[in-house]
């Protein structure tokens, strides 16, 4: 990218550089080259107790915060004496499978320090990307959240192969940062942020402090991991970035080497802004109700309509009956008693099972079902109605 196309991004028309107070809900990517010590092999527990004390510090101010934490490949190798380099799959798993411990195991301990309670989540490709999976993750990381919990979410490496797996935490993070509708995605990396050229290699390289859109331009400046022991680098960054902001989500790229990364972030140290013309509330309703193919409907009565106008969820009591063939976690068209559609949303029963929980109270649906169930067909934030 030459200078002139740097400089009329930066200064074609200035966008304003965000401030940390104004997040309410914040994703913290950490990568294995930050939390390990990879020459010693063992965690940098000084380091990792100043950002306990950083993320401390937003959750007491009533912020929610999720953690997506490299680590566990890098501190399992090392319980098992495995070479550095490149693993074969099947030693990356073993030690995927030893290290998942440790990694909870030190993230618990660490906030539950602070008086703060962390819980693990493992995740797959297939989990962000399927909707019924998609929807389990979203419903567990929101209720974990709800109870002031943070959750402390990873790739599954122990059972990911080469074809079903992100391979790298950045676009994991993105996609977990959209899928729990965080509004920003912070993540620490051994870069500063995004320069003009690598700056390992170029003296007249420039930060970039703010990134508008993710341009071809903007792209061209990708280069390849920072570190040898992180499986992303810029070029993955960047992915994570388009991912994150499409679903209306801020991003910012900084140097998590130093101590106090995120208080360093709230002071305005250096660091690249990637920004969102959107929100995640309405990027979300945006893709459910002009992407996704309804696959069925759901008739309400009279008192389900006023209901779902007035912000509230579809209970079972306010359905009249269901057309189609769908499944949990699909689209499906609302429509009021009159035939004509208010709105559309991801079902949380299968065909069958709401047909058969239509119009009982939602304190019915275990004797119905046989099984425990959520007490919404639709919950209001998988849920667009007229003119949102």
């Amino acid at each position: 990218m030459n200078a002139r196309a740097v400089n009329k991004q930066q200064t074609a028309k200035p966008a304003a550089v965000p401030k940390l107070d104004q997040f309410r809900r914040i994703t913290i990517k950490v990568g294995s080259s930050l939390l390990v010590d990879h020459e010693k092999g063992c965690v940098r527990r000084d380091w990792l107790a100043a950002l306990a004390d950083d993320i401390a510090s937003l959750h007491g101010e009533g912020r929610d915060i999720l953690i997506v934490s490299s680590g566990s490949v890098a501190l399992g190798r090392t319980v098992l004496g495995l070479p550095k380099g490149a693993l074969r799959l099947e030693d990356s798993q073993a030690a995927a499978a030893v290290g998942q411990i440790a990694l909870a195991r030190l993230w618990a301990e660490v906030l539950g320090d602070r008086m703060v309670t962390a819980g693990q989540i493992l995740v797959t490709f297939g989990d962000t990307e399927e909707r019924q999976r998609y929807l389990n993750a979203r419903e567990t990381i929101g209720r974990l959240l709800d109870l002031r919990a943070i959750p402390v979410i990873n790739e599954n490496d122990t059972v990911a192969t080469a074809e079903i797996r992100y391979g790298d935490n950045d676009r994991l993070a993105a996609r977990v940062a959209t899928m729990a509708s965080a509004d920003l995605l912070i993540l620490l990396s051994d870069v500063a942020g995004l320069y003009t050229a690598p700056p390992g290699t170029d003296p007249e390289a420039k930060l970039i402090p703010v990134v508008p859109r993710v341009t071809a331009e903007i792209e061209a400046m990708a280069g390849g991991a920072a570190s040898a022991f992180s499986r992303g680098g810029m070029r993955t960054k960047l992915e994570a970035a388009k991912i994150a902001t499409t679903g209306g989500t801020h991003m910012l790229i900084a140097d998590g080497r130093v101590a106090h990364p995120v208080q360093r972030i709230r002071e305005a140290a250096l660091c690249t802004w990637f920004l969102t013309p959107s929100n995640p509330v309405t990027a979300r309703k945006k893709w459910i109700g002009g992407s996704l193919e309804p696959r069925g409907t759901v008739h309400v009565d009279d008192g389900a309509v006023k209901a779902i106008f007035g912000g509230a969820s579809l209970l079972p009591a306010g359905v009249k009956r269901v057309e189609g063939n769908f499944a949990r976690g699909d689209c499906v068209v609302i429509r009021d008693g009159q035939g004509a559609e208010i709105g559309r949303g991801l079902v949380a029963y299968d065909a069958i099972e709401a047909a058969q929980i239509a119009g009982r109270n939602s304190r019915e649906i275990e004797k119905v079902l046989g099984i425990p169930g959520r007490a919404e067909i639709i919950h209001r934030d998988d849920m667009v109605v007229g003119g949102e």
